[in-house]
């Protein structure tokens, strides 16, 4: 039954982590008009929220310590929530952009949080992951793809749709809140010798060491790789002579290819053992799918080719700190510094392909970008396939 109870707060959590995000993008071009905001203030909507998801990361781990795990779960649903739910009341850009940041600051406090959680409550928590990565998948469509038609039906008001996720923060409370301390079952003795022990020394992450220095360039460019095709696959559809309907079809079919793969491969990592070969083949996935997309394949086919690219590296780049943590709190250490800077080198993903677009006059050239990152990625890949737990408090560098 606690198992049940785990699995289904675990689960409700990561369900909250993308929709405040995603809710916006088929609709920027009405808050736009509605707020009369620029097309940089605009963008900001969803890029401010990853840029907080980097640079507030390495604060879960102080946070966690001052009041547990689990509680500082509770207090950042909430954030998530109130903010969202703010969204209701907004008439103004600068509102909305608040709620972005209050809502990216939650989102960036929790994500390394749950790594820990895992790695603290499951016996087999690499198997774990695929709850947590796929609940991010299916919060990222049900924001994406739901927000248009609730707009609709919430007679024609864009703040009632986006403000109408914070159910789902609500939801998630009721198994967060007062049973947090039930969760985690501290033992006193523990608890005060870690207390002790953190009026001492505040954990630091593991920034000399190099072993965490490639997966956090993992974790980044496979995010940086994420975001980009999220942000800039419609338009490279629509640039091959395809319409925008098509287009958001092929994007959507994109994403519902990430919730079974993004579920299902962690636990036949976490079976068979075979890390290096899946992270190279989701990766070979990715290379070949922009191959056919430079090539103009069938956009059909090629979507399923990076839909199981994208979604079986992600929960691989979460997996991968609760997998060479050796306890809960070097599991959360080593996830803030891998989202933390993967996250920020992320953001900088649909920038740099409108840079290069920009420049090129046509996408290929940034197509061609994002395949040299791929082959980057892979010979990281290759130093990171065998597992090393990594001591988060030790200076010292491990040789990869």
């Amino acid at each position: 039954m606690r198992f049940i109870f785990l699995i289904i707060a675990l689960f409700l959590a990561s369900l909250n982590l993308r929709p405040v995000i995603t809710s916006v993008s088929p609709m920027l071009g009405t808050i736009q008009e509605s707020l009369g905001m620029s097309g940089t203030l605009v963008s900001l909507l969803t890029s401010l929220p990853v840029l907080c998801m980097g640079f507030f990361a390495p604060v879960a781990v102080k946070l966690s310590n001052r009041w547990s795990i689990e509680r500082t779960i509770a207090y950042c649903l909430l954030l998530i929530g109130v903010a969202t739910a703010a969204r209701y009341y907004v008439n103004s850009a600068w509102l909305m952009l608040l709620t972005a940041f209050l809502a990216g600051v939650g989102i960036a406090i929790i994500g390394p949080l749950l790594s820990g959680f895992i790695k603290k409550n499951f016996a087999n928590p690499s198997a774990i992951v695929g709850v947590y990565s796929m609940a991010l998948v299916i919060g990222a469509a049900l924001g994406s793809g739901f927000s248009v038609p609730l707009r609709n039906v919430l007679h024609d008001s864009w703040q009632a749709s986006v403000a109408s996720w914070s159910i789902l923060a609500v939801i998630a409370l009721f198994f967060w809140w007062r049973p947090a301390p039930k969760i985690s079952k501290p033992d006193t003795t523990t608890a005060v010798r870690s207390m002790d022990a953190s009026k001492i020394q505040s954990p630091k992450l593991p920034l000399n060491n190099k072993r965490a220095w490639l997966l956090t360039s993992f974790f980044g460019m496979m995010a940086f790789m994420f975001y980009s095709l999220t942000a800039w696959l419609p338009p490279i559809i629509e640039e091959q002579g395809y319409d925008k309907h098509t287009a958001g079809m092929i994007l959507t079919l994109f994403t519902l290819i990430q919730i079974p793969v993004s579920f299902l491969l962690p636990i036949l990592v976490s079976r068979f053992q075979r890390r290096v070969v899946v992270l190279i083949g989701c990766s070979v996935m990715e290379l070949s799918g922009l191959l056919l997309l430079s090539l103009h394949f069938s956009p059909w086919l090629t979507c399923i080719f990076l839909g199981i690219g994208a979604g079986g590296l992600f929960p691989m780049a979460l997996m991968l700190p609760i997998d060479e943590s050796s306890n809960m709190e070097e599991a959360n250490i080593l996830s803030a510094m891998t989202q933390s800077g993967g996250y920020i080198f992320a953001s900088l993903g649909p920038l740099y392909i409108s840079f290069v677009h920009d420049y090129a006059g046509s996408f290929p050239p940034a197509i061609f970008s994002l395949m040299v990152v791929v082959m980057v990625m892979i010979g990281i890949q290759l130093k990171i396939g065998n597992r090393k737990v990594i001591p988060a408090h030790s200076g010292k560098n491990i040789p990869a």
